[in-house]
């Protein structure tokens, strides 16, 4: 006689950014194993490809890669909720007394908060104007790789930045960037006006993250606040 299968729940939860709805099932000891092991390496490149792992095996219908990295933050969280428990204890560091202090929040407070001034358009005139799609987990990595202090890769930053233009719009019609080679666009994009590569850059420094406004008492019973932002940061 085999041993038994054992059925998994289904919960259903709301992607961050659309508001669809998807279903998910909690992670076994095979998935809590994998977050484990890329946590352990200290490599963000490995905690992303942990994060892709898990949300493929445990989301119906979902395909990781084609998500931005705060959608994808906010899935593992609920998963992790539902897997474990609503509560993440963790331990932070008080940066005035240097002692440790035992924190607890709940995943359901977890915010996608989106900065003042962020916007997927960017215009670079009167009459054009570029809309811009979010990172996808792959472009994620190349970026994290290129600003690695031993590779500062400059070419791969900026190849990462005009693969997430998404078309341009000039009057009334709309140049999708597909329809394009690789040297055309490059181009283009290098002789932007100064406003539109600042607006560009901001539209990378602003990106919607998720954010928790932690209180706590230190050690010496004073009341403190810090912003927590991003997955790892939640100590998953």
């Amino acid at each position: 006689m085999g041993l038994p299968k054992i059925e998994l729940p289904l919960f259903e939860a709301k992607i961050a950014s659309s508001k669809e709805k998807v279903k998910f099932r909690p992670f076994t000891v095979k998935e809590e194993k994998i977050l484990l092991m890329a946590q352990e390496t200290n490599e963000p490149t490995q905690v992303l490809l942990a994060m892709k792992q898990i949300v493929n095996n445990c989301c119906l219908d979902v395909d990781a890669e084609t998500l931005p990295l705060f959608d994808l933050e906010y899935l593992l969280l609920h998963i992790r909720g539902k897997s474990v428990n609503n509560m993440i204890q963790f331990t932070i560091t008080d940066p005035e007394t240097e002692k440790p202090v035992d924190c607890e929040i709940d995943i359901d407070q977890i915010e996608l908060r989106i900065p003042e001034g962020h916007s997927k358009e960017i215009e670079i005139n009167d009459d054009t104007r570029m809309l811009m799609r979010y990172p996808k987990l792959d472009q994620v990595s190349v970026f994290i790789d290129a600003v690695m202090p031993e590779n500062n890769t400059v070419d791969a930053l900026f190849d990462v930045m005009v693969s997430c233009i998404e078309c341009v719009v000039v009057g009334d019609e709309v140049q999708n960037l597909d329809d394009y080679s690789a040297e055309e666009i490059k181009q283009f994009v290098e002789n932007l006006p100064g406003k539109a590569i600042n607006d560009l850059k901001f539209f990378f420094e602003s990106m919607p993250t998720l954010s928790y406004d932690l209180e706590y008492q230190n050690s010496e019973g004073e009341t403190k606040r810090m912003v927590l932002e991003g997955t790892q940061t939640f100590f998953l």
